[in-house]
């Protein structure tokens, strides 16, 4: 049903690039906790990387392209009758919006378009029921994600990352692995859960704290909290006051929200409102 030029095929619209490396394949569904959870797979393409999970595993796949979803109910028709395998066609961020993608404990498995791999890995953040995230992202955003504190990397999003769990980069991809080949090094990102977290306030807070990630950290924060307040924390978690961003371990971040979210002034707090629903419209507008 696919034409032979998937260079041709793949849609940039939905930022597509199809892996098909058997190597890599195998690498991704050896990088899998080892148990029998049912698996949500995002994006599932031609349904190469679903070829192996099925054998083992019960899969739910979300696809956007009609045309991807006609071609896997053919490629899938026995283990769809079986009940092996579940197709949803759709915006699977429209389905994400009661609050967990699937009504029972799963792990995510995603080769995820740039464009939206963090907003997904997010949201599965959030998700009580997803307990694992293994997904094939940008080389620099598996690196942001997996960072440790004290490292050049270390960003908010290690915070979030180390807040809900462990987070490993696997293995790095090269681009020919693909059709088409992206123009970017990829890497397969696996983290995994021991807890879920969905507080905007704190997102807001880091991204505050990681406005400037080579200055001060008490310097970002005073642009949002009273320098007074921002002072009396630092002294009372005997923290130093040259500290920089990435030098902060999460536990830092946790003590220093906790003390200082109480004391957003007026101005800013309707600021990081505004940022959020900008946020949230951006990721509408991304998916759409």
């Amino acid at each position: 049903m696919i034409t032979e030029n998937l260079a041709e095929f793949a849609s940039k619209k939905f930022g597509q690039n199809f892996l098909k490396s058997t190597i890599y394949l195998q690498k991704i569904i050896q990088a899998m906790p080892n148990d029998t959870l049912r698996v949500a797979e995002i994006g599932p393409g031609l349904g190469d990387l679903t070829k192996e999970l099925v054998k083992t595993r019960r899969v739910t796949a979300f696809e956007v392209d009609k045309r991807l979803c006609e071609h896997l109910n053919h490629e899938f028709e026995r283990p769809l009758e079986t009940g092996a395998f579940e197709l949803r066609c759709g915006d699977v961020l429209e389905r994400w919006e009661s609050g967990s993608l699937l009504d029972e404990p799963y792990h995510l498995v995603a080769n995820l378009p740039y464009y939206i791999a963090t907003t997904i890995i997010l949201k599965a953040f959030k998700d009580e029921q997803c307990q694992s995230i293994l997904v094939m992202v940008q080389k620099e955003v598996a690196v942001k994600f997996a960072a440790k504190a004290k490292e050049k990397a270390f960003s908010a999003l290690s915070v979030l990352a180390s807040s809900v769990g462990e987070a490993t980069l696997c293995f790095e991809v090269e681009a020919e692995a693909f059709v088409p080949p992206p123009n970017v090094t990829s890497a397969v990102l696996l983290i995994e859960k021991n807890r879920s977290r969905d507080d905007e306030g704190f997102e807001a807070f880091l991204k505050v704290a990681f406005v400037q990630p080579r200055k001060k950290l008490s310097k970002n924060l005073i642009t949002a909290f009273n320098k007074a307040c921002v002072n009396q924390s630092f002294e009372k978690l005997e923290l130093d006051p040259n500290l920089r961003p990435h030098e902060a371990a999460t536990s830092i971040y946790h003590q220093l929200y906790n003390e200082l979210k109480d004391n957003l002034d007026g101005k800013q707090q309707r600021k990081l409102s505004k940022q959020r629903r900008e946020n949230t419209q951006k990721q509408k507008t991304q998916s759409s």
